[in-house]
């Protein structure tokens, strides 16, 4: 009996540690970081995400940079089968058709 007190105690300590570590982790998702590095890394996204404004531009790009995107753009669009006009950026639609099939009962097959 004695033993599954102590089992038992020790059991309610380590989920309590547990709990209490795990909580360390949510420290970067709010507001104000306790440790300088986290609170930098907090400012660069939040300053990643004014410039980006929600686009699918790159981020501080140079005109040299923005030539070889379009370039690779172009060069996979050769390679993969997109035309003037096709935008590569986006995913595919596919289209399926049911295919016809013979009828499977013999009378309707000889009445045909």
């Amino acid at each position: 009996m004695l033993s599954y007190q102590v089992l038992s105690g020790a059991k309610h300590h380590i989920r309590g540690v547990v709990c209490q570590r795990n909580l360390g982790v949510l420290a970067p998702l709010l507001q104000k970081a306790t440790d300088p590095i986290q609170q930098l890394f907090l400012d660069k996204i939040r300053e990643y995400k004014q410039k980006s404004g929600g686009g699918n531009k790159l981020v501080d790009a140079s005109p040299e940079i923005e030539r070889e995107l379009k370039a690779e753009l172009e060069k996979v669009a050769k390679q993969y089968g997109g035309g003037a006009g096709v935008d590569m950026t986006k995913f595919p639609t596919f289209k399926f058709t049911d295919p016809t099939i013979d009828p499977i009962n013999l009378e309707q097959q000889q009445k045909s």
